[in-house]
């Protein structure tokens, strides 16, 4: 069977670390050849290239409209306008409301909306997409993707009032925000922290866990061990480039 994969663009939380990039990432089911840019940080466009064609994408996916998750599209509007290539059907971008009018650029023939909300479905390619509104201060939507050979589930951000479970317990791979350590959790509850992250896949019962979304000043091995401490299976830091599959 060949594999749903996930390939890491950017993972810092946000905003973009030096020499980073803030939430993207690619997600493909080789199996049909779907294509899926889910969130688009700044700087995600430029590593994007290095993995896929953004011309040929099958979708774009958008969590919410704060400009670390998807400015980026930007980017792939004016490149699409000076592509004397750019001749198929706009590409569809499925979103919450709030982000569309924010862009700067006309997306006529280049996009094509579809604006979602918590619960609803969605197909993209050979991709079964679900919806769940999370915890942050604007309609933020969680996202389960169902392929041939796994689930994963992408908590976009989040503080730890919303279940990662919502997603369901049958998750291959939970893409769960970890953005700072138990230190900073006490005065934030819109995001969350590695302890935290680590209690929802477990209590998600989520086979593996990818943390992401970490500001740059806290040290990665630091969220990496509060998320191991409560998570027994296996658990990675996401990095620019780096892949895993389902």
């Amino acid at each position: 069977m060949s594999p749903v994969t996930l390939t890491v663009l950017g993972c810092d939380g946000s905003h973009a670390g030096p020499g980073g990039a803030a939430s993207g990432y690619l997600v493909r089911d080789w199996s049909s050849g779907t294509a899926v840019w889910l969130d688009a940080g700044p700087g995600t466009f430029a590593n994007l290239q290095r993995f896929t064609d953004p011309m040929a994408l099958t979708a774009i996916v958008l969590s919410h409209e704060h400009v670390d998750h998807w400015s980026d599209v930007e980017g792939l509007v004016t490149a699409a306008k000076w592509t004397a290539a750019f001749d198929r059907a706009p590409i569809p971008v499925v979103s919450p409301p709030g982000i569309r009018h924010r862009l700067t650029q006309d997306t006529g023939g280049v996009f094509d909306w579809l604006e979602v909300n918590d619960g609803d479905d969605v197909q993209v390619g050979s991709l079964r997409l679900r919806f769940s509104r999370t915890a942050h201060p604007v309609t933020t939507l969680a996202v389960r993707l169902e392929g041939a050979s796994g689930v994963l589930g992408y908590s976009a951000d989040s503080g730890p009032r919303w279940p990662l479970r919502a997603l369901g317990q049958d998750l291959d791979l939970v893409l769960c925000e970890a953005t700072y350590t138990d230190d900073y959790a006490e005065s934030d509850d819109i995001h969350m922290s590695g302890t935290q992250a680590g209690r929802a896949a477990k209590d998600a019962r989520a086979r593996r866990l990818v943390l992401t979304h970490r500001w740059a000043k806290i040290p990665a091995d630091a969220v990496l061990a509060e998320a191991s401490a409560m998570f027994a299976g296996r658990v990675d830091a996401a990095e620019v480039g780096r892949g895993f599959s389902l």
